[in-house]
C-alpha cells in the first residue's frame, strides 16, 4: 500500500474487513464478504452496542437510511444509482460499498463524452486478432463485463455524461444479464454471474447534457445524496478528509478548530449569497460542496508546510479560498471582494483576531489575481 498514491478502499481497509468477516455471521446474499448488517456499519462506523472487539471509525458521513437503501437495491436484480450534487460523496459511497461486498472497487468505467459502448463491453487485442483471430483470448473485457463474469460490483462513473448509445448498451446488459459477442461462433455469450451489479453516479447539475432514458431510469433504483448542510456533519467530514491528508503526507500540523470554524462559516455565508443571487452572474461558479471545502483546507495546509512555517494561519486559508474558487474573472473575483467586504470587514472589526488575518490575506489574494 506504501507505493500507492491513493490505494482503494479494500486496501486501505483490509484489515479492518479482515476483521469484520471474521466475526460475521450475518446472512450474505449472492456471494458477498459481508453481511448487509457488517456493510452498513463498516461505512457508518461501529457503536458500543454492536458488541464489537475493536472499533470500526465512520468513513461516510451521511444519513443511515441512504446506505442502507444502497445495500437493500444492490441485494436485489437492480442497479444503484447515486445522484446528487458534485462533492456530495457519490463515488466515495459507491467504493465503499463495492469494497465491503466484494472486496474489488477498481472495476470503474468513467462516463465521458468519448465513452463507447466498447468500454462498457469489450474490444479486441489487434496484434492477437492479426496472429491468431478472433477468440475469448483476444478479447478484452470491459471492466463491466469482468464484474458480470466474476459476480462482483462494477462502478460507473458520471453516466450522464455518456452518450445515449452507451447508455442503451447498458440497458441490455441490466435487463438480460448477458452479453452477446456476434464475432465468435462458439463461447459467444457472457452471462452474469449470481452477486453482479452494477453501481452508477450521475451529477444532479449535469441535467440536459445526456439525460437518462425512462427504460434505464427504471433499471436502476435512485439514492439521491443531498448536499451536507449540517455544520457538525461539514465538520466531521472535512477533519476526516484532512487527517487522511496529513497522514499520507507524513505532516505534523494542527488544524486549529478556530480556522476550520472560518471555513465553515465562510462556505456557508457564499452559499447563503449564491441561494439569493437573481442571475448567474451574481454566483460563484463554483458548486461550494463540501469536497470543495476540503480542496481550500489542503491547499491551505500543503502550501503552509513547503513554503511557510508550516503552522496554518488565517491569511494562508484566505489565499487558497480565494485562488481554488475564482475560476472567472473578474466575475467570481467581483463576487469575492463583496463577501471580503460586506461580511467578513465587518466581522473582523467586531471579533478581530483570525478574521481580520482572513480578510487581509483575502485582499493580498484578490489584488494579485485582479
Amino acid at each position: 500500500m506504501s507505493d500507492m498514491l491513493r490505494a482503494p478502499a479494500e486496501v486501505k481497509y483490509a484489515d479492518e474487513l479482515d476483521y469484520l468477516e471474521s466475526v460475521d455471521d450475518g446472512p450474505k446474499p449472492f456471494s458477498w464478504r459481508l453481511s448487509p448488517k457488517m456493510i452498513r456499519l463498516f461505512i457508518l462506523g461501529s457503536e458500543r452496542a454492536d458488541g464489537l472487539d475493536r472499533e470500526i471509525p465512520q468513513k461516510w458521513f451521511g444519513d443511515r437510511s441512504f446506505v442502507e437503501r444502497s445495500i437493500v437495491t444492490l441485494a436485489s436484480d437492480r442497479g444503484l444509482l447515486l445522484i446528487g450534487d458534485p462533492g456530495t460523496g457519490k463515488s466515495w459511497l459507491a467504493e465503499l460499498l463495492a469494497a465491503a461486498i466484494c472486496r474489488n472497487s477498481t472495476l470503474v468505467v468513467q462516463g465521458t463524452a468519448g465513452t463507447t459502448e466498447d468500454h462498457i463491453k469489450y474490444s479486441w487485442n489487434v496484434s492477437m486478432v492479426i496472429a491468431k483471430g478472433q477468440s475469448r483470448q483476444s478479447m478484452i473485457p470491459s471492466p463491466i463485463m469482468t464484474a458480470m463474469e466474476g459476480g462482483v460490483i462494477g462502478r460507473f462513473e458520471e453516466l450522464t455524461r455518456s452518450t445515449s448509445d452507451v447508455q442503451d448498451a447498458l440497458i441490455s446488459i441490466l435487463s438480460e444479464k448477458y452479453v452477446s459477442i456476434p464475432e465468435l461462433d462458439d463461447d459467444n455469450i457472457v452471462f452474469a454471474q449470481p452477486g453482479f451489479s452494477i453501481i452508477a453516479t450521475a451529477n444532479s447539475r449535469d441535467r440536459g447534457v445526456n439525460d437518462l432514458s425512462s427504460a434505464l431510469k427504471r433499471r436502476f433504483n435512485f439514492v439521491r445524496i443531498p448536499v451536507v448542510t449540517n455544520k457538525k456533519s461539514e465538520e466531521e467530514i472535512v477533519r476526516f478528509r484532512t487527517e487522511e491528508l496529513l497522514r499520507r503526507h507524513r505532516i505534523e500540523l494542527d488544524l486549529p478548530p478556530t480556522l476550520l470554524d472560518i471555513l465553515l462559516q465562510s462556505f456557508a455565508d457564499l452559499r447563503s449569497a449564491a441561494a439569493s443571487a437573481t442571475s448567474d452572474d451574481e454566483r460563484l461558479e463554483s458548486a461550494l460542496s463540501t469536497a470543495e471545502q476540503i480542496g481550500v483546507l489542503e491547499d491551505a495546509i500543503l502550501h503552509s508546510h513547503f513554503f511557510g512555517d508550516r503552522v496554518l494561519r488565517a491569511q494562508t486559508l484566505a489565499g487558497s479560498l480565494v485562488g481554488s474558487l475564482a475560476r472567472r474573472s473578474p466575475e467570481d473575483l467581483a463576487i469575492l471582494n463583496k463577501y471580503l467586504h460586506g461580511v467578513v470587514e465587518p466581522r473582523g472589526k467586531k471579533d478581530g483576531g483570525p478574521w481580520q488575518e482572513f480578510l487581509e490575506g483575502g485582499r493580498e489574494a484578490i489584488a494579485t489575481l485582479s
